[in-house]
């Protein structure tokens, strides 16, 4: 906490008091918990400041007495010292409120994606008139009528509305509630600080009138800098301000931080639709969770950092989920994939600190377009002796009722044309004589729609197979085929992290080799399919991170859970391929500036992608190369001197 200090009006008059009379003006009466001490002059003129600021820059956590200790009469406080109105108006960080419900209100007229985007607010919207998508997938068109099987796959896909609505116009889109949780501890200071400072302003340009914004800083301790506040133009500037004011120093209280941002969820007064928290570290949590030993903080005990009103609830519903970002290499990948993993958010590794704006910008760009939430996938079996085995659904719930005839998958929530690929493991029993197809499933959807707040429920087609005499020679479905390609890698990452954290490097690096063949073995794969060509690319990077206990700590660690966060809710993550664009290990013989370059030439993977998530990576993109244009000048007329 930074140290605090009377004015110099206050520290003059007390040095001209003598040691006699009844003035007390010079007299501590109150000492605060951070040892500074207040004068009562430091009391009575608090009102009369500008501004309503006291004399002291300290804030107080309780309000002392103004009882004078001497029973001479009171003297009256000289008048209040002028203060010269600065030149640029600066931000006075306030006392926070005991309660923090002094929100902005919301907007509740809806507004189209051109007019935001007018406004600068570049956020591809979510379709009010669409509806979800829902199809099923067989794995094989057809089974032998005389044959059964406990493991015949049906894919179910759920689609998400597209960001324009009815005829190509744009649709409205649900406004956000975001609150920033950034890391300020001394590690930040310089470079980093500043290209913090950077994507946070492209952040708040971004954002339309009817989102509201709330920046909290830490380090040592965790301090909001601005109530939660509509980005009007007003609203930008106090941003824009708060920003500009922070300055790196001191340790790294992540738990704070997080208890800090729970506070301003929790106690808002008025609600958007839409809210989130992002937060952004590049070290290690030392006060909640202090390090009892262990390869890779194994024993740490990370649920600690998650206040409970975060942490899922299990019915669909989550308070906010906490996307959380891996600032260059020395943070705690572990601390942070778990803070995501428990409230619903993403893990997201930014290895070249110079991408952390297109980060934020991919992040923001899926948080401007939520379409969807509390979506819930219901699964009935059709055919009376057809049962539900298992589901793959990643880190989405599951329930199957104990005759398996039901199931339930709990999505929750959907951007814009975001996809989800759930796959079913059914029994099929032998049909009868006289049926040429088994209807399998029947899928449907219910989910409230955020533009409009209505909820809404789609009924999708039955799975059907068909039941010839004979043996089959149908091929399976692509579809199918890619869905347990990726399910089986990303159980293969899981895997090969746990080899890796007990230090079995060498066991790592076979599993990730053997599920790559896997992949590359597979009908998709060999056919040029795209998502298995790229699940491909990502398995042979993670096996030259995970291949030794340095590039592991270094880079590996993180690489790997971004990638299991991404596969896991099928969402895409910020993280950077370096071997796949030509380099095989992140050891040594790497510049800093190979590595720069590496690192940029590579680009970051793009699975998952969203529309909107692509169009704010642009705007992240051509944002930077304006900047850098702009600067050029400037830096050739220093190179000349």
């Amino acid at each position: 906490m930074e140290s605090s200090s009377c004015h110099g009006d206050t520290r003059r008059s007390r040095g001209r008091s003598g040691g006699g009379g009844g003035s007390t003006s010079g007299q501590a009466i109150f000492t605060a918990e951070w040892s500074h001490q207040f004068h009562s002059r430091c009391v009575s003129d608090s009102g009369s400041a500008p501004n309503g600021r006291p004399p002291s820059s300290a804030r107080w956590r309780e309000l002392p007495s103004l009882r004078t200790t001497n029973s001479s009469p009171r003297q009256p406080p000289p008048p209040p010292v002028a203060l010269a109105a600065p030149a640029s108006q600066p931000f006075f960080r306030p006392m926070e409120p005991r309660v923090f419900d002094d929100d902005d209100p919301v907007d509740r007229t809806p507004r189209a994606m051109r007019e935001d985007q007018h406004r600068g607010a570049g956020a591809a919207e979510a379709s009010d008139g669409g509806a979800v998508a829902l199809a099923t997938h067989c794995e094989y068109s057809a089974l032998a009528r005389d044959a059964s099987t406990d493991d015949f796959a049906v894919l179910v896909h759920a689609r998400a509305p597209g960001i324009a609505g009815a005829g190509g116009a744009a649709a409205p889109r649900a406004p956000l509630d975001l609150v920033t949780v950034l890391d300020v501890s001394g590690s930040m200071v310089g470079t980093k600080l500043a290209l913090l400072k950077q994507a946070m302003g492209f952040v708040i340009d971004n954002l339309g009138p009817r989102d509201r914004l709330c920046v909290v800083s830490f380090s040592s301790g965790a301090c909001r800098l601005m109530r939660l506040a509509r980005m009007s133009d007003a609203g930008k500037a106090l941003a824009r301000r708060a920003v500009e004011s922070l300055k790196a120093g001191g340790g790294t209280n992540i738990g704070e931080a997080l208890r800090r941002a729970a506070k301003v969820i929790d106690e808002r007064m008025h609600r958007n639709a839409v809210a989130s928290v992002v937060l952004l570290s590049d070290g290690q949590d030392t006060y909640t969770v202090p390090r009892r030993g262990g390869y890779g903080g194994r024993d740490a005990n990370y649920d600690a950092l998650v206040p409970p009103s975060f942490a899922y609830d299990g019915d669909g519903r989550r308070s906010a989920p906490v996307h959380t970002f891996g600032f260059g290499t020395d943070h705690d990948a572990a601390a942070m994939h778990t803070i995501a993993e428990a409230t619903g958010g993403t893990f997201s590794f930014i290895e070249d600190e110079a991408a952390i704006q297109d980060a934020f910008a991919q992040c923001i760009g899926g948080l401007l377009s939520v379409a969807v939430q509390e979506l819930r996938v219901d699964i009935a079996c059709v055919h009376p002796g057809v049962r539900v085995r298992a589901i793959k659904s990643g880190s989405y719930a599951s329930h199957v009722e104990a005759d398996g005839r039901a199931a339930t998958i709990d999505v929750g929530e959907l951007y814009a044309d975001e996809e989800r690929r759930l796959l079913l493991f059914l029994h099929v029993p032998r049909a009868r004589a006289a049926d040429d197809a088994t209807r399998l499933v029947r899928a449907a959807c219910a989910y409230r729609d955020t533009a409009t707040g209505r909820g809404k429920s789609v009924a999708g087609e039955d799975a059907v197979v068909l039941r010839p005499w004979g043996a089959v020679t149908a091929g399976r479905s692509v579809e199918v085929e890619r869905e347990r390609v990726r399910a089986e890698a990303t159980d293969g990452i899981a895997a090969a992290r746990a080899e890796a954290e007990r230090g079995a490097h060498a066991e790592a690096v076979e599993i990730l080799r053997s599920r790559q063949r896997s992949v590359a073995r597979s009908a998709a794969a060999r056919a040029g399919d795209s998502a298995c060509l790229a699940l491909s690319r990502e398995l042979r990077e993670m096996r030259a991170r995970v291949a030794d206990r340095q590039r592991y700590e270094l880079s590996g660690r993180a690489y790997v859970l971004a990638g299991l966060s991404s596969h896991a809710q099928q969402r895409a993550t910020s993280r950077q391929m370096v071997s796949g664009g030509g380099a095989e290990t992140l050891g040594g013989g790497w510049t800093a500036e190979e590595r720069s370059v590496a690192l940029a030439t590579a680009g970051a993977t793009t699975s998952y992608m969203t529309p909107a998530m692509l169009d704010m990576l642009d705007r992240s993109r051509r944002s930077r190369e304006l900047l850098q244009r702009r600067q050029q000048p400037t830096q050739e007329r220093r190179r000349t001197f």
